[in-house]
């Protein structure tokens, strides 16, 4: 058995998480998105990798869910007496990846050999493997005009009215050549945002081809609770763009390509229009606020996998 979890973001690492605490390292591999990436202060900066590294090591701050725990502010308060750019903050502890991703590609390191290697300094034994080892880049569209994600997402909060979002370079990336499609016997879509963490995923070419060749079930986790996010600003997008904030509009979103759709108990009403979709469902609670509700939520995904997510299988 070999799972593929697609994944950014916090909600997303809390799932993985939990198939990490119930699936031995070569049962399962972190396809993790990289349109989140950006040069700074002179540093390849991969926060979605990096949140999930940290998480996976026991090492994330537990009220962020991003950045290291126990982390402090010297490098980044010198900085600012001098004039620095501070909206994007790095802590001291977090400093040294990225001084360390830093040397590893320096030295002729992909991405990939680069992630592994800080992986396995933090004591993480699981695969994460970056989308690909190319540059993608996901710039948002605002009413304000167009903006690197970074300068959306920290800089801005959030803040600009969303009309849409592009991924440059997705179409001459590569997709990694060691997620290993022909072993492939389940896909997770984890509770991420659809827009920028998990379409930039699906968007490098090879991508999509590997997972619907692999003839695995594909199954996605709603990250819309009840006509909210639970983490991020994915309720906020969807509204902006027309759409609502509703689990059915995020299955829709997904229909297309998976075969199994996670609904949280709060929406059991949706689960007729999520089916009239073509879709398998099941229903469960999916918001993760212990680490017992990540190994929950990871055993009711697998179970549906193995079962009733069978019976969407897309041509």
């Amino acid at each position: 058995m070999t799972i593929l979890a697609l994944t950014g973001g916090v909600g997303g690492a809390k799932l993985c998480l939990g198939l990490a605490r119930v699936l031995a390292p070569e049962e399962v591999v972190f396809v993790v998105n990289t349109g989140d990436d950006f040069e700074h202060l002179g540093f390849h900066i991969s926060p979605d990798v990096d949140t999930l590294t940290y998480t996976l090591a026991d090492a994330a701050n537990p009220v962020a869910g991003w950045g290291r725990q126990g982390e402090t502010w010297h490098f980044t308060e010198a900085l600012e007496e001098l004039g620095g750019e501070t909206w994007f903050r790095l802590g001291d502890k977090d400093l040294a990846l990225h001084v360390r991703r830093r040397e590893l590609l320096a030295a002729g390191q992909s991405l990939t050999g680069a992630t592994a290697q800080i992986a396995q300094g933090l004591g993480v034994s699981h695969r994460i493997l970056p989308m690909s080892d190319d540059p993608v880049r996901t710039l948002v569209h605002t009413r304000d005009g167009p903006l690197a994600f970074q300068h959306y997402f920290v800089r801005d909060r959030c803040a600009p009215e969303v009309t849409g979002f592009d991924f440059h370079g997705a179409a001459s990336a590569s997709v990694n050549p060691a997620i290993p499609f022909e072993q492939v016997t389940g896909v997770v879509i984890c509770p991420s945002n659809p827009f920028v963490s998990v379409d930039p995923v699906l968007a490098v070419p090879g991508m999509r081809e590997g997972i619907r060749h692999s003839g695995a079930p594909v199954v996605a986790v709603s990250p819309i609770v009840g006509g909210a996010a639970i983490k991020g600003p994915t309720a906020k997008m969807m509204q902006e763009l027309g759409v609502p904030a509703t689990t059915v509009e995020v299955a829709k979103h997904y229909a297309q390509f998976v075969t199994g759709f996670v609904i949280d108990a709060v929406d059991a009403d949706a689960e007729g229009e999520v089916q009239a979709l073509g879709l398998a469902t099941t229903v469960t609670q999916t918001v993760m606020r212990s680490l017992d509700d990540r190994i929950d939520l990871a055993r009711a995904v697998l179970a549906f996998l193995d079962g009733g997510a069978q019976a969407g299988l897309k041509s």
